[in-house]
């Protein structure tokens, strides 16, 4: 255990706080379990040991990943009983799916020490709520998502800006924008962010980004998603065949018939295929509504997680307008209700209508319905029921 807590205190004392991702300050550290679910890349790992330097006694707490080498031949639960003997209070686990009978032993760890808080990380495929030791009546969960266009521009000119709820955006979008236009010239770095923007390890070497998230698809295909779900290596091959064919055509209207025959397996297991990948926080379904929803039940439309995923994926069949929706429907995915519109392009909380497109989009296809807007690209500032597109970025 000494070697871990020294490479625990080596980790505390380089880790940055210049640029603090959104989650930091919202997780509620009275509650002894908590889950830090999300997508690989998304920086979970930095939020813990965020979260270590600036709320937590760091004397008493102790970071480890649970892919460490220290678990070939020690268990997590003899880790936790001792570091508790020795006066620990808080336990930071990352990546708990590469562990067996990982439930198993925090439920152990969570009844047998109370003294002791627990932390844990995990993919976004990671499900708590069926796990079988029933960590869900224990656990408060919290999901990281990428950066937001906020975060990125935090990123890129470290200017800090506010984050604005929907409401606050749709009532006063004209002045909010004003504001952050004093700052920063936004189009030109919203360009940037949709292409390799969306991950914050796009900061490392920007010219081979691109590179290093279609290795990491190939390792949420390969690693993550089969450590929740051990699947056969032909059904992995089949999961990345059916997200290429989502990735060429996005957004995608699945025929389910067609589609099984294309990939090669049957009805159900490509509607729970898809929904794998949505778990895995690499695409998203969308219903006009969400009402009846049942595990067998297909998406009306299919699109990707996010745009960086379509440049990574459908590489030159990457159609503007499509990237438009795909980060319009990542920012409020999590944060409210999003469904397919019957007039327009999406519904958001069952009553406002958005179409969404470039600076010449006109209003014609929402003139006769009520709470309508048109969110728009490459345009810095709007007015009335027209807003940019890129400020719907300023949600978290």
């Amino acid at each position: 255990m000494e070697s871990l807590l020294l490479e625990f205190q080596l980790k505390i004392s380089q880790i940055s706080l210049e640029i603090q991702r959104y989650l930091v300050h919202q997780i509620d550290l009275n509650n002894r379990l908590i889950a830090i679910k999300g997508a690989r890349g998304s920086g979970k790992t930095t939020l813990l040991l965020q979260v270590a330097k600036l709320h937590l006694p760091v004397k008493s707490t102790l970071y480890v990943s649970l892919d460490h080498i220290y678990f070939f031949d020690n268990k997590l639960y003899e880790l936790a009983k001792q570091f508790s003997q020795f006066g620990g209070t808080h336990l930071l686990l990352d990546e708990v799916h590469k562990y067996p009978n990982w439930s198993r032993e925090i439920k152990l760890i969570y009844d047998n020490f109370p003294e002791l808080n627990l932390i844990f990380t995990s993919s976004s495929m990671l499900e708590i709520y069926k796990s079988e030791s029933d960590l869900s009546r224990r656990a408060i969960a919290y999901y990281l998502k990428e950066l937001s266009f906020r975060e990125f521009v935090l990123f890129e000119t470290k200017k800090t800006f506010s984050a604005y709820s929907f409401t606050e955006i749709l009532d006063d979008h004209n002045r909010i924008a004003t504001q952050i236009l004093a700052e920063i010239k936004p189009i030109p770095l919203f360009e940037k962010y949709l292409k390799i923007g969306v991950y914050p390890y796009y900061k490392e070497n920007e010219n081979v980004y691109i590179q290093k998230l279609q290795n990491t698809i190939n390792l949420i295909i390969e690693i993550d998603i089969n450590a929740v779900e051990e699947l056969q290596y032909e059904t992995l091959l089949k999961l990345k065949k059916l997200l290429i064919t989502i990735a060429s055509s996005v957004p995608f209207t699945p025929n389910i018939t067609k589609l099984s025959d294309k990939i090669g397996v049957s009805r159900n297991m490509l509607v729970q295929s898809i929904k794998i990948l949505e778990r895995a926080g690499l695409v998203n379904e969308l219903y006009r509504d969400n009402s009846g929803i049942g595990v067998l039940t297909k998406p009306e439309k299919l699109y990707l997680n996010n745009s960086n995923l379509m440049y990574a994926l459908a590489k030159d069949n990457t159609n503007i307008g499509n990237v438009r929706e795909t980060f319009f429907l990542n920012q409020f995915k999590g944060l409210h209700e999003i469904n397919l519109s019957e007039t327009a392009d999406f519904v958001i909380d069952k009553s406002y209508t958005f179409e969404i497109g470039g600076k010449n989009k006109t209003k014609k296809q929402i003139l006769s319905t009520e709470n309508a807007f048109v969110a728009k690209d490459g345009i810095e500032i709007g007015f009335g029921n027209i807003i940019p597109v890129w400020l719907f970025g300023f949600m978290y």
